[in-house]
Formats: C-alpha cells, sequence, structure tokens
C-alpha cells in the first residue's frame, strides 16, 4: 500500500480507501499501483469473503490525475488497466461506495465493482467525448451492461453527468442513502454477503460473470466443474454440519 491507498479489515471484510482527498482522490501511478496491491491481498486471503472500494473526503474518484499524466506518470498497469484494476478486476466480490463525484477513470473503476451503493446526491459520469478522448478504461464497454444501452450511448455521446437516483432507476446503483451514508451501507451490503461461505461468493461472481460468454452447448459441464470444486471444499461440509448442529458455520474459505 502507499499513502494515497488505505486498506482497513473488518472480519471477512476488506475496505480500501482512496486516499487522495485534496486532489479529489485522481489517480496517479503510484495509486494505480498501490490499488492493485490491495485487490491483491483481497484475493488472496481465502478468508476475506469481499471487499468495499471507497473514496475519502466525499469524493470517490475525479479520474486520472491529469497533472501526473503530463509528466508521463501514468495511472495505469500493463494488463490490468487503470487503477491497477479495470481490466483485471478481483475474483472476491467488490462493492463500490460512492459519495459525491466518481467520473471519468472514477466511474470505470465503479464499474469494475460488482455492486453499487451511491449517496443519494452523488454523480457518475464518463465525460471523456468533451476533451476530445472517449472512456478506454472499460466506460463504453460496460456501462451498457449495467443500464440500457441507449441510455449508456446517450451519456456516452454527450458526456452528460448521471446522478446517482438515476442511475439506481437504471439498475446501476444497488442501494443509494443519505449523503455521507455510502461506506455505511456498502459495510451493512458486504455484511450480508460476508455471512456466507466465501468460496461459494467467489464461485457464484464467477458463474454470473462468465456464463453469459459460455458456449451454450457447454454452460452445464462448466457449471459442474464449479460446482464439483465446491461440493468438495471443508466449507460446503462446514455448511451442512453447521445447519444440522443448529449454529453458525465458521469459514475458512477452503
Amino acid at each position: 500500500m502507499s499513502e494515497t491507498v488505505r486498506v482497513d479489515r473488518h472480519g471477512p471484510v476488506l475496505v480500501i480507501t482512496l486516499d487522495r482527498p485534496a486532489k479529489r482522490n485522481a489517480v496517479d501511478g503510484a495509486m494505480a499501483r498501490s490499488l492493485a496491491a490491495a485487490v491483491d491481498s483481497l484475493d488472496a486471503d481465502p478468508t476475506l469473503t469481499v471487499g468495499v472500494l471507497t473514496g475519502a473526503g466525499g469524493t470517490f474518484c475525479a479520474g486520472m490525475d491529469l497533472g501526473a499524466f503530463l509528466t508521463g506518470d501514468l495511472p495505469e498497469l500493463p494488463g490490468r488497466g487503470f487503477g491497477g484494476i479495470t481490466r483485471t478486476p478481483p475474483a472476491t466480490p467488490l462493492i463500490a461506495a460512492v459519495e459525491g463525484y466518481a467520473l471519468a477513470g472514477g466511474c470505470e473503476l465503479v464499474l469494475a465493482c460488482d455492486l453499487v451503493v451511491a449517496a443519494e446526491d452523488a454523480v457518475f459520469g464518463i465525460p471523456e467525448v468533451t476533451r476530445g478522448l472517449f472512456a478506454g478504461a472499460g466506460g463504453l464497454i460496460r456501462l451498457p451492461k449495467r443500464i440500457p444501452p441507449a441510455i449508456a450511448l446517450e451519456h456516452a455521446l454527450t458526456g452528460d453527468p448521471l446522478p446517482a437516483t438515476e442511475a439506481a432507476r437504471w439498475g446501476l446503483v444497488n442501494r443509494l442513502t443519505t449523503p455521507g451514508g455510502a461506506l455505511e451501507g456498502a459495510l451493512d451490503l458486504a455484511g450480508r454477503i460476508a455471512r456466507n461461505g466465501p468460496l461459494a461468493v467467489r464461485v457464484t461472481k464467477q458463474v454470473v460473470q462468465t456464463s453469459p460468454d459460455w458456449p451454450v452447448e457447454e454452460l452445464w459441464d462448466r457449471q459442474q466443474v464449479l460446482l464439483d470444486q465446491v461440493l468438495a471444499s471443508a466449507d460446503a461440509r462446514e455448511g451442512a454440519r453447521a445447519f444440522a448442529e443448529k449454529r453458525p458455520p465458521e469459514w475458512t474459505g477452503n
């Protein structure tokens, strides 16, 4: 980690905080490397069930640090994309807790997350076209999969902001909170996920995200391979044993 990314553990939940409030958490090279290291640590620990990504100082992320960019300090990592995660999101479910602005690369970081909790006054957007660019860190690929394609195209072509209330109406935001309550809301959602078996949660995410691209004739066989992996796990036996003994399960992630 670095001074610009903080990591705090809450039991089986890892909170990753972008911490450059004076720069509205704009991403430079150091932050990208630290964010990549943070999500690697999330995936490396089988006892961590879910992560939460948020920003300090009332802003999620304003995108790329343009000042750093002009000096050649790029906020991308080879093969991993913007912020070190847009091309390779973690295998572990990741929740975005959004206050304030999530714009350009900041919005693309949100889109690299699986679930979104946002304050009612938060604002999303991919305004790159207003600077003669386009949202090349996943915005044009992921946004049409998260909201109706025509609505996504409108915002991509105009660069207009997308208020959190509208984003929730289109399905991008799972939960709206009062201003200042996004992290608390995300931790509540993370806690509901974290009650479950870590391996089962990761594989569930894997199937939901990858199965639309599986050949139809291979759907069931590919799922069976993953199901067999989960059925053979210690946590599957623990889940059954805990149910029979009427007690909370004690997960190990194995």
